[in-house]
């Protein structure tokens, strides 16, 4: 049985974080950036691209592979497309630029396509879908991680693929609706988050080489430390894909859009750098520029309505639409604070205290 979750209050926890960043080199908006992203993670339920990756930043922060400070630099602009090379920033720095251009051009144009390379880990995407959301854009994201090889192809046990997150935000008046998961069974941050006490995997999450099914970390890191980095490339195994072919045939398409067409790299095969690096290919389309809005938030909301008036299959659990737990969780750990593993929370404070830093209480 995993030992009980640590609450640390959402505003205690983002300034102990922010204060990591400072401290390893951000500047206090880039920290606060930083930290406010991962903490975003976690309040909508997304431990996996939360703060239990605070350790691994500043790991790779200190080893050069993402870099403090970095503005996005555009390599093609054509009006309503551009591609941004993110000069391996950190993504909660070049991911938001890249977002805040393809909204600037759909208001202008009514549709914009926007690629983004070689940038540090963006987290979790479907942020961004939300930020298309307020400005009451449609988006869609795809997203890959040149580099990293994580996940097994469908009927194969080798890695091939990232984890490839995919996104898409739809705005609805009083119910917008965010779509927001890996293409893997499970993301690599939540094999994380069980390898240090968290929620366990399921049993079939990973594949070992020689084809049997496991949901033990140990099959994607290797031996490890209770507290301590984790090392996804010491593990002979691999993340199996969601959905069987379906999964791993949208993760083959994530590498393709947002690995090959922008020019950042696909997973594989690896390069000698070091580093991985995040790319995205995103989409943005105004429905007020379509010329539909008023039938597109009618007849949206209309169909919302009816699909979460299904029957429930069990008793008591209603039926949900996307984006409906994540604001039931967000809600939750607002008011009562954020659940973390102590291994978790330990490799924060340990990682603070590295850099001269005190623990919050």
């Amino acid at each position: 049985m995993a030992p009980p979750a640590v609450l640390i209050p959402a505003a205690t926890l983002d300034a102990f974080v922010a204060g990591i960043f400072r401290e390893a080199g951000c500047d206090a908006a880039e920290a606060g950036r930083i930290s406010s992203h991962l903490l975003g993670a976690n309040l909508a339920g997304h431990d996996s691209h939360g703060v239990a990756r605070v350790p691994r930043y500043v790991e790779w922060l200190k080893a050069g592979y993402v870099l403090a400070g970095q503005t996005a630099e555009a390599v093609t602009d054509g009006g309503c497309f551009a591609l941004l090379d993110g000069k391996f920033g950190f993504g909660q720095t070049v991911a938001p630029q890249a977002v805040a251009l393809g909204i600037e051009r759909a208001k202008q144009h009514g549709i914009a396509v926007v690629g983004l390379r070689n940038a540090g880990h963006i987290g979790r995407v479907g942020e961004y879908a939300e930020t298309a959301i307020a400005h009451g854009l449609i988006s869609v994201h795809f997203v890959n991680v040149a580099g990293s090889v994580l996940v097994a192809p469908f009927g194969g046990t080798e890695r091939r693929f990232s984890t490839a997150p995919f996104s898409v935000g739809v705005p609805l008046p009083g119910r917008p609706l965010v779509l927001d998961f890996a293409t893997s069974l499970v993301a690599e941050g939540k094999v994380l988050v069980a390898s240090n006490g968290g929620k366990a995997l399921p049993h079939d999450a990973l594949i070992e080489p020689d084809g049997t099914l496991s949901g033990d970390p140990h099959t994607l890191y290797g031996p490890y430390d209770q507290v301590g980095p984790r090392n996804p490339s010491n593990g002979a195994g691999a993340i199996r894909a969601f959905g069987e072919h379906k999964g791993s045939g949208l993760a083959f398409m994530c590498e393709m859009l947002a690995g090959a067409l922008t020019g950042g790299g696909t997973s594989g095969p690896i390069e000698a750098r070091g580093r991985i690096a995040n790319g995205m290919l995103s989409f943005y389309v105004s429905p007020a520029h379509f010329g539909t809005r008023a039938e597109f938030e009618a007849t949206g909301r209309a169909y919302v309505d009816w699909v979460l008036a299904c029957n429930p299959a069990a008793a008591g659990q209603a039926v949900l639409a996307p984006g409906d737990k994540e604001a039931a969780t967000r809600a939750d750990r607002l008011a009562h604070g954020v659940p973390l593993q102590p291994d978790t929370w330990e490799g924060i404070v340990q990682t603070g205290r590295a850099l001269g830093l005190s623990p919050p209480g």
